[in-house]
């Protein structure tokens, strides 16, 4: 736009130019004028064209900026309400009402933070697949692999769950030590940058207890462990609590193995977090605390 006005008063001043030779003086002094008012009408057209433009810019910036301050603020309402629910389990423990009656008014607060945050746009393609061995000579059978979990330095953890051992493996993804459970470790989690927590179970010798190991230089280190009283299928870490699975319920312990509460129990199907045709149990993290969503037919 600015190109193409300097492009016209060049134009004309070019113009101004040739019909000036052998003007007089009162022509030239009329020719100054004239011009004078061209450019000024370009000058004028130039500052409404910016400041239209500026102008748009500005609503636009404030429109977003009042979108933002909505989002945060339904945010943060959700996450006190959350908070709050999260707290109220801890209080009412194995109080079946109560139980049902806060997980009703918890689903509605879940539904309205789904909502909000929408769908993921976001794809991950595979961008490279790779087949490794991980049996050892010691090892009897085939490997079945139950858990994985990696440290901060990359260093990665499997459990097998057949073969009842705790693998770590090197960048090349060899075996480099193994550690012997005296159960099925059914999962892992990272705990610190060098510690891991295994969730041992083994139904026939009620053995269900949640075994630490660190990890140093490659080497495993048993270190403590504490007894379940129900089964041990599956394990994660959150904020300095452990959530512990037993296919129907879900738990939460303190890293010392104190039993803080029954989050969610669920006898319709044969393991919670499977889909056993009615309903799908989803455990996910959001904000803060451990949130439970059922998603069934019809809901």
């Amino acid at each position: 736009m600015i190109e193409q006005m300097l492009g016209n008063l060049n134009t004309y001043i070019d113009e101004c130019d040739n019909n000036s030779v052998g003007t007089s003086g009162g022509n030239e002094q009329y020719l100054k004028e004239e011009m004078c008012r061209s450019v000024l009408s370009i000058v004028n057209e130039f500052d409404n064209i910016t400041t239209k433009e500026l102008n748009e810019m500005k609503d636009e910036v404030l429109s977003i900026k009042e979108s933002v301050t909505s989002s945060i603020h339904k945010c943060t309402t959700l996450h006190n309400d959350l908070s709050q629910f999260h707290e109220l389990v801890q209080k009412i423990g194995d109080n079946k009402e109560l139980c049902l009656i806060a997980s009703i008014k918890c689903k509605h607060i879940i539904q309205q933070a789904l909502t909000l945050l929408g769908k993921s746009g976001k794809v991950f393609n595979v961008q490279q697949k790779s087949v490794h061995n991980v049996r050892i000579p010691c090892d009897s059978v085939t490997c079945d692999i139950s858990g994985i979990c990696v440290l901060p330095d990359g260093q990665v953890l499997v459990a097998d769950i057949d073969n009842k051992r705790v693998k770590p493996l090197s960048q090349q993804y060899q075996v480099v030590s193994h550690w012997d459970v005296n159960a099925y470790p059914r999962a892992i989690c990272l705990i610190t940058p060098s510690e891991v927590a295994v969730a041992v179970n083994d139904h026939d010798s009620k053995i269900h207890e949640v075994q630490f190991i660190t990890v140093n230089q490659g080497k495993l280190v048993s270190g403590r462990k504490f007894q379940l009283q129900h089964e041990c299928r599956g394990i994660a870490h959150q904020n300095g609590d452990l959530f512990v699975t037993s296919g129907k319920e879900l738990y939460k312990y303190s890293l010392n193995g104190k039993l803080i509460c029954r989050l969610y129990q669920d006898r319709s199907g044969d393991l919670t977090g499977k889909n056993h045709g009615e309903s799908i149990l989803i455990t996910c993290v959001l904000c803060t605390g451990i949130c439970l969503a059922i998603v069934g037919k019809g809901v």
